[in-house]
């Protein structure tokens, strides 16, 4: 890491990875302790401030994100990912979470950056999550040992089309993390589901709403987004998250019947605004969720006889294909496999404010 990141600056290549766009670093020039780390990263994003002026966040939670790689030295992965959630007009940033679209520029950025090489066509990286310990598979084309951004690959949220990135994620712990397939949570039926991310499914009608709002007006609902964020924080002990008031996860998902031909509509609390679309691992969890008999959303759901789970959201719909079951134990557990795509933006340094 330079001397002074104000004067000398920090390699940094700004990526966008599925719906969302983050701020990669190699972990060697960055802090390793997060009390110097974190500070940096506020002061390099521009928070707080609502419009992260004075720094190269995008003001929203799905562009003021960060991601730090390197070599991994764990047997059989590639890549170590750890991923900073850097609020937009509040100075915290966490990492009690992890980015399933953000992880999709992960391989691209590390053979960009010479941390992997590849001899073929296509790349195939082993990604340890460092949040949340879970190890994802991602492939995407190579051209002339560089990553190929250009492809006719589509995803809702995202304009025109470029090469498509499978990740497949295999979830660590227990799909319920209370085991139970309903809880009971600040007087609402919810259900919790972790596959990848914490998220608190409910259902939309039994907070007044249909479910198929805008995102601006579900955040103008000031009465809705108390009592959502009520849930979340009586939620957060029984994931285990301990307090979460000053934490980004659990996501909140409000789930209604699908309008378009997919299994369900989904509206995403992330957890203060909503999601323009729907993050790769909430949408995991959710298609996870909903196919348990008895779950919040299962009745509402329209399921095909395939592993595929089409979620309606606010920019149109996400494939992602999870495969349930039980173990011997009972068990509730899930794999997910989603198409992504992304693309580099820019690289260079970032010049961190002197001060926050």
């Amino acid at each position: 890491m330079p001397a002074d990141p104000v004067r000398d600056g920090l390699p940094c290549m700004l990526m966008r990875g599925g719906t969302s766009k983050g701020a990669f670093f190699l972990a060697d020039d960055v802090p390793a302790d997060p009390a110097e780390r974190d500070p940096l990263m506020l002061r390099i994003m521009g928070s707080p401030d609502p419009a992260q002026i004075d720094g190269i966040g995008g003001a929203h939670p799905l562009t003021s994100k960060v991601a730090v790689v390197s070599r991994s030295a764990e047997e059989g992965i590639d890549l170590d990912y750890l991923f900073l959630q850097v609020a937009v007009d509040a100075p915290q940033v966490s990492d009690r979470q992890t980015c399933g679209n953000l992880l999709a520029a992960v391989g691209p950025f590390a053979l960009e950056r010479g941390l992997i090489t590849v001899s073929g066509d296509r790349a195939t990286v082993r990604i340890r999550l460092i949040n949340t310990g879970d190890v994802a598979t991602a492939s995407f084309a190579v051209v002339g040992g560089r990553p190929d951004y250009d492809g006719d690959a589509q995803i809702d949220g995202v304009p025109g089309t470029a090469c498509p990135i499978d990740l497949r994620l295999a979830g660590s712990g227990p799909l319920l993390p209370t085991g139970d397939v309903a809880d009971t949570v600040a007087g609402h039926r919810v259900t919790l589901v972790d596959n990848g991310m914490p998220v608190v499914l409910m259902d939309a009608a039994d907070f007044g709403v249909t479910g198929t709002e805008t995102p601006a007006d579900l955040e103008e609902n000031a009465a809705l987004r108390a009592e959502v964020e009520r849930v979340r924080l009586a939620a957060g002990p029984l994931f285990g998250l301990g307090e979460v008031a000053d934490q980004s996860v659990p996501k909140m998902l409000l789930l209604s019947p699908p309008r378009d031909g997919g299994a369900i509509t989904t509206r995403a609390f992330i957890p203060h605004r909503v999601h323009t679309a729907i993050g790769v691992l909430m949408a995991a969890s959710v298609a996870a969720g909903i196919r348990i008999p008895g779950a919040v959303g299962s009745a509402l759901a329209r399921l095909g006889d395939g592993d595929d789970t089409v979620l309606e959201h606010p920019a149109g719909a996400f494939t992602a294909r999870v495969e349930v079951g039980q173990d011997v134990d009972g068990v509730w557990r899930a794999a997910s496999t989603s198409l992504r795509t992304a693309r580099k933006l820019f690289d260079g340094r970032v010049f961190a404010r002197p001060r926050l």
